[in-house]
């Protein structure tokens, strides 16, 4: 074997051995880097529910005490917002127009009319309510991430998604209004996320 081979072989194992080295230690860099932080992995976990998927349909929509989410409950406005959601799905529940009229801004209620929110929500419960995030939002307003379970029957559901049982996604458009926060309409072409129970 010839000698002038001998002195590559020497410096090969060092290299190697920083290659493996420099690989090992970026890769744990870039874990940590781009790792999901815990309460953010809350706030984007899947759509909504306490309720397992499996659960018997007599057992759907769940809870409907409003829960929080740990980046939502961090918000200054969280026990407010909480509060208008919670009379919100209260007023659907127990069909209830003159609570729901306090909890949407003036400008819903005018184009819901008793006779007409009663049709749209005649057979609709809701339930496993959990606000994952709340954020501000341009002119002093908020938007809360929302998601919850519906149960209604399969002629008063979405055309497109015609099931009894539906878990919702959506943002809810949050303005001040007399003092409270209310829920405004949604800007037109926003389309929530929906999913067969």
């Amino acid at each position: 074997m010839p000698t002038t081979t001998l002195p590559h072989r020497r410096w090969l194992v060092p290299v190697l051995v920083a290659v493996v080295a420099l690989t090992v230690g970026g890769g744990l860099v870039a874990r940590e880097i781009y790792q999901v932080p815990q309460s953010a992995a809350d706030a984007t976990a899947p759509a909504t529910s306490t309720a397992p998927a499996s659960a018997p349909p007599e057992e759907q929509p769940g809870p409907t005490r409003v829960q929080m989410a740990g980046d939502a409950a961090a918000h200054p406005e969280a026990d407010a917002v909480r509060q208008v959601l919670q009379d919100y799905f209260d007023a659907i529940n127990d069909r209830d127009y003159d609570l729901w009229v306090t909890t949407v801004v003036g400008d819903r209620a005018a184009v819901q009319p008793e006779d007409v929110w009663r049709a749209n929500y005649r057979s609709t419960r809701d339930g496993s309510i959990r606000v994952y995030r709340i954020e501000s939002a341009p002119e002093d307003q908020l938007t809360a991430l929302v998601g919850f379970t519906s149960v209604q029957s399969a002629t008063d559901a979405p055309d497109d998604l015609p099931s009894e049982c539906i878990r919702w996604r959506l943002a809810f458009p949050l303005t001040a209004e007399e003092g409270e926060w209310r829920i405004g309409t949604v800007p037109p072409g926003t389309v929530p996320e929906q999913a067969r129970c």
